[in-house]
């Protein structure tokens, strides 16, 4: 229920946190609006902007909001009672001039209601006289022709001008008739709203208390992980200091196996590589050294052969070649010299024996256990908080009983049946009177449609049955009874046409005057501002809802506001402020839960001291494996030799030139001997020198990472040392005020669980709890059935009407003068104009002879 969910609006005393979890209370549950409150008038709507163009050319003035403003505050009485004071006779003037283009339009009005009845008098007593074209003679003349003519197409778009009007005005009167059975649906769907709206608020109400459950099961949820959720807050937070400590000593020691010891095996594969390789390195290279002095030898004899002897001979030169290269055929490197590095991989192996991963590992667990720790110490605060939770649910639902808002929303219902009944009695009646206003407006539109019908029966008569050769004393019946016609339309004319600008004044008057003052007004919101104006209704009040309602007149709520909320759905708690009727933030001291929750959480007490990253045993290990004597080996000493190749020259070319120069000898046993010894170093090469070639790279790579390590592992030790130190003061000296950060962050976590439920509960009353959709709809169905039906018909039907009623003169004077061309003439004469004296000529018979001829009058100059 409304009231019942107001007490979420006092838990906006808890401070502001972030919950670690956004809470999901799911959707308000609501019903659905039936009222559209918007209307299109479809095809008439052009009229409609006609008529409101026509409006705003009468009255182009804006809308007089200080005019109106003073004459409401002055309450009319008083302007009446004292016209004569200069201040309202000013104002008297002000509403003159605003109303000035009404005024006119009305007075022209009613002088048309006074005059032409009189008009028409005074006409039928002058024809009466043969006056004002009644004398039924009729003067030729040579532009009769085109007089007629012109009078004829005058008249029938007089007509047509008429005519459109008179459609104007009956659509206007049909749509009126025909919106009856959308203004019941709109009624009836603004009932039903309010039906919705009074069944679903309390449900809107219970779903709001109940998801209080859903904040708590999520507290509860935290509490039950208070070890992973605070200990894990606080593990991580240590960790930010901690961690890279544990990190340096994992690169040197590591906690996993496959890094575990990892510097120190790799120092000691690195040492005992250096150490076997190099023996290799020295037993290779004395074999190959005996082996290149064999073959030496044996080339050294084969160059002893007698073809060498013959110094001028080809031979002689190449024996000489070889003979000069053998000096060539030696070891390049000799690692016999090099010292060994067994003293370094003694000691390794010493501190080897040492598990320093095991160490490391069981101060790594201790730290890691800190979420056990922090369950097993704030056991008791859990349980405090879980009374707290649940004394906060049993006030909610205590306090849910103290508004008895079902049985008022139980009336309301009971009102809205009533007055739904009541309305549904009155359409009959409504129906009747509609009936009745058809009828009159009908009438109306026959009484013009009367003297359509003579003019356009007169002008068919007339234009079908004229005959141009024919005299004016001898015209046909059908010519004739045109322009009898005419005359009876005028006649008619001056019969209604009073009394339909009667109408047209009167309707214009009132109607006009509604939309310029109301309905333009409502729509631009103008009339929000009259209303919402301060001391308007009262001296002493501000603003008089809140005036009625609160008895607080100098609170912010207006019209405008109460009207802009509700069309925009928002709740009425919010639209209508209703906090202020119900301040439940004073009913309900939750400062006290907060201050009860807050001394719960501070006997948290979480000691680190007991946890030790790296113990003593640890330390010295790594303080040994700096002293191992690896900075000491002589690196350039063996990078050195290293850089040196393993034989002299590449056994391979000179394999390849010895058969190169063998080939330029003449066959025989010197050719023989030169590329046998050829073959035996290529096979000297591939067995001896190519293995030593990978010792070597081996040497080189244990030798260089030995110094890459030696070379900063003094600094590295020390630093891990360091961190590590300073991590455990932290966790010793220093973790109490973490554990405290980190208590505060955890306490204000679940306080804003709270706090997210309360602006959950806000946002909801707000926005969607009670939406006051159907107070707006209201407002906005009034406007359509009083604007848009009422006032937009009324004033197209007089509109059009009156544009009927104001071409009914041209008609009367255009019918007048052209019935003259179509009734048949007493007499006639013979005289084209005043100026011409000789007798007309008639080629086609003689009027004399054939039709009795009446004397013609005396001639006078105004004929």
């Amino acid at each position: 229920m409304l009231w019942r969910a107001a007490f979420a609006l006092a838990l906006l005393l808890l401070p502001h946190t972030e919950p670690r979890t956004p809470l999901d209370f799911g959707l308000v549950p609501g019903g659905v609006y039936d009222t559209v409150a918007h209307y299109e008038p479809g095809p008439i709507g052009l009229l409609f902007n006609m008529v409101h163009a026509f409006l705003h050319v009468v009255q182009p003035n804006p809308f007089p909001e200080d005019l109106v403003i003073r004459v409401a505050k002055d309450k009319f009485g008083a302007i009446k009672s004292e016209y004569q004071k200069p201040e309202n006779i000013v104002l008297t003037l002000q509403v003159i001039y605003y109303e000035i283009g009404f005024v006119v339009c009305a007075a022209l009005g009613l002088l048309f209601v006074v005059l032409l009845p009189l008009v028409g008098l005074l006409f039928c007593m002058c024809r009466c006289c043969d006056n004002c074209g009644g004398e039924m003679h009729q003067r030729q003349r040579k532009n009769a022709d085109c007089q007629r003519g012109l009078l004829t197409t005058l008249l029938l778009t007089t007509t047509f001008i008429i005519t459109a009007g008179v459609l104007c005005a009956y659509a206007a009167n049909q749509h009126l008739s025909s919106q009856l059975k959308t203004m019941r649906r709109l009624v009836n769907n603004n009932l039903r709203d309010l039906h919705t709206f009074a069944n679903d608020t309390p449900v809107q109400i219970d779903y709001l208390i109940n998801q209080y459950d859903t904040a708590k099961d999520q507290v509860l949820c935290d509490l039950d992980n208070v070890g992973v959720l605070l200990g894990g807050r606080i593990h991580e937070e240590l960790g930010k200091e901690v961690q890279p400590a544990l990190d340096g000593v994992l690169n040197m020691a590591g906690v996993k196996v496959e890094k575990a010891m990892k510097v120190m095996r790799d120092t000691k594969e690195a040492l005992e590589n250096v150490s076997v390789t190099l023996e290799t390195l020295q037993e290779g290279t004395g074999k190959l050294q005996f082996n290149l002095s064999v073959v030496r030898a044996g080339l050294s004899n084969a160059l002893s052969d007698p073809a060498c002897a013959d110094t001028l001979s080809p031979t002689a030169q190449i024996c000489r070649s070889i003979r000069s290269s053998l000096a060539q055929l030696e070891i390049s490197a000799n690692y016999s010299g090099l010292p060994d590095v067994t003293d370094q991989l003694n000691k390794v192996n010493e501190v080897l024996k040492t598990d320093l991963s095991l160490t490391v590992q069981r101060g790594l667990l201790a730290f890691n256990d800190t979420p056990t720790m922090v369950t097993d110490q704030t056991r008791n605060v859990a349980e405090g908080v879980r009374g707290i939770l649940d004394g906060i649910g049993s006030n909610i639902t205590s306090f849910s009983r103290l508004f008895p808002i079902q049985s008022s929303l139980n009336n309301f219902t009971v009102f809205i049946s009533h007055t739904h009944s009541r309305i549904e009695d009155i359409y009959p009646e409504i129906d009747q009177i509609d009936f009745y206003r058809w009828i009159c407006c009908i009438t109306l539109c026959c009484m013009v449609v009367l003297i359509l019908s003579f003019n356009f029966l007169g002008l068919l008569c007339g234009i079908l049955g004229f005959d141009r050769h024919a005299s004016p004393t001898t015209r046909g019946c059908v010519s004739n009874t045109g322009g009898n016609l005419l005359m009876a339309g005028v006649g008619f004319s001056f019969l209604f046409s009073w009394v339909l600008m009667g109408v047209v004044t009167a309707t214009f008057v009132v109607g006009g005057n509604l939309e310029k003052l109301v309905c333009e007004p409502f729509n631009s919101r103008q009339l929000f501002k009259v209303l919402d104006t301060p001391h308007l209704v009262n001296p002493t009040w501000r603003n008089f809802i809140p005036g009625y309602l609160y008895n607080d007149p100098d609170m912010d709520l207006t019209v405008e506001n109460v009207y802009s909320n509700c069309k925009e759905n928002r709740g009425i708690y919010s639209a209508l402020h209703l906090d202020k009727l119900f301040n439940i933030s004073a009913l309900l001291n939750t400062s006290v839960y907060t201050k009860d929750m807050a001394q719960k959480f501070e006997g948290v007490k979480v000691d680190l001291r007991s946890i030790i990253l790296l113990d003593s045993e640890g330390k010295e290990n790594l303080i040994s494996f700096t002293e191992t004597g690896i900075g000491e080996i002589n690196f350039a000493a063996y990078l050195e030799e290293l850089n040196k190749g393993v034989t002299r020259v590449d056994l391979l070319s000179f394999a390849s030139n010895l058969d190169t120069q063998a080939e330029q000898l003449s066959k025989g046993s010197l050719q023989t001997s030169i590329k046998g010894h050829a073959n035996t170093l290529r096979q000297i090469y591939s067995h001896q020198v190519v293995s030593i070639q990978q010792s070597m790279n081996t040497l080189n790579q244990s030798i260089r990472f030995l110094e890459r390590t030696s070379s900063d592992l003094s600094n590295k030790v020390s630093e891990v040392l360091t961190a590590v130190n300073a991590a455990q003061y932290l966790i010793s000296q220093n973790a109490t005020f973490i554990v405290n950060q980190e208590t505060e962050k955890y306490k204000q976590t679940i306080i804003g669980y709270f706090k997210q439920y309360i602006d959950w509960v806000k946002t909801s009353l707000e926005m969607e709890v009670a939406t006051c959709k159907p107070l707006s709809n209201i407002m906005d169905t009034a406007d359509i059935l009083a604007c848009s039906f009422l006032l937009d018909s009324m004033n197209t039907f007089w509109f059009g009407l009156g544009c009927s009623t104001l071409f009914l003169l041209p008609s009367i004077i255009l019918s007048v003068r052209l019935a003259k061309f179509y009734r048949r003439m007493d007499t006639e004469d013979v005289y084209d104009d005043i100026e011409t004296i000789p007798m007309k000529t008639i080629p086609a018979y003689d009027t004399m002879t054939r039709f009795p001829r009446a004397s013609a009058p005396p001639r006078h100059a105004d004929w």
